[in-house]
């Protein structure tokens, strides 16, 4: 992933927030047979040291990531993101249509966990995602165990990052406000969270 001094992020505690509010993850291996890719949940180890994530495949992907070979994997998180139109820009601005956006690439090697780990992460994981319901249903271990044996449970602790948040921070301040408020309207590009997250930058400087 290309990365420039306005849009690399070097620390892990922006990484660790991405992972909280956007954990849908795509989880990418090298293998003999090509470059493979899932979609999964992926909860941050919030117990462990450093950059840790926790989640699970579904069999067979964990055959067909090729786990057995101990490889690197490569996690991906994706933030809010939209189209930008140079329309919004001031006068001083290069008039450049772009994409802003927040992202992570996590790396490291996953470790296969036990069947009582694997329970354990997934009971996490559906505490994590229902504990916004009004009537939660959370998982009973019991009745979860056979279920769970359809699936490998991981963790994966971050040997390194790439993460870039590309959020207009090399435009001038009008320009900025421009395009936070050209989000915010309603249309095509309506984009709030996005504008939030850019203002909340801009704030930051």
């Amino acid at each position: 992933m290309l990365n420039n001094r306005h849009h690399a992020v070097e620390d892990p505690a922006v990484v660790a927030e991405l992972v909280r509010a956007h954990p849908w993850a795509t989880l990418v291996s090298p293998t003999p047979e090509g470059t493979v890719a899932s979609h999964y949940p992926v909860l941050l180890d919030e117990e462990a040291e450093g950059l840790t994530l926790l989640t699970h495949l579904g069999r067979p992907d964990d055959v067909v990531h090729d786990l057995a070979a101990g490889g690197e994997m490569l996690v991906i998180f994706q933030g809010n993101h939209g189209y930008v139109s140079p329309s919004w820009y001031g006068p001083e601005a290069t008039r450049a249509p772009t994409w802003n956006f927040t992202v992570a690439h996590c790396y490291g090697t996953p470790q296969v966990l036990t069947e009582e780990e694997n329970l354990d992460v997934l009971t996490r994981l559906v505490a994590h995602f229902e504990q916004a319901v009004a009537e939660p249903l959370y998982l009973d271990r019991e009745w979860a165990k056979p279920v769970a044996r359809g699936t490998v449970g991981l963790r994966i602790p971050v040997d390194r990052f790439v993460c870039k948040r590309k959020l207009s921070a090399d435009k001038d301040p009008v320009s900025r406000r421009q395009a936070i408020a050209a989000l915010r309207r309603p249309g095509p590009y309506h984009h709030p969270e996005l504008a939030a997250e850019m203002e909340r930058e801009l704030e930051r400087e």
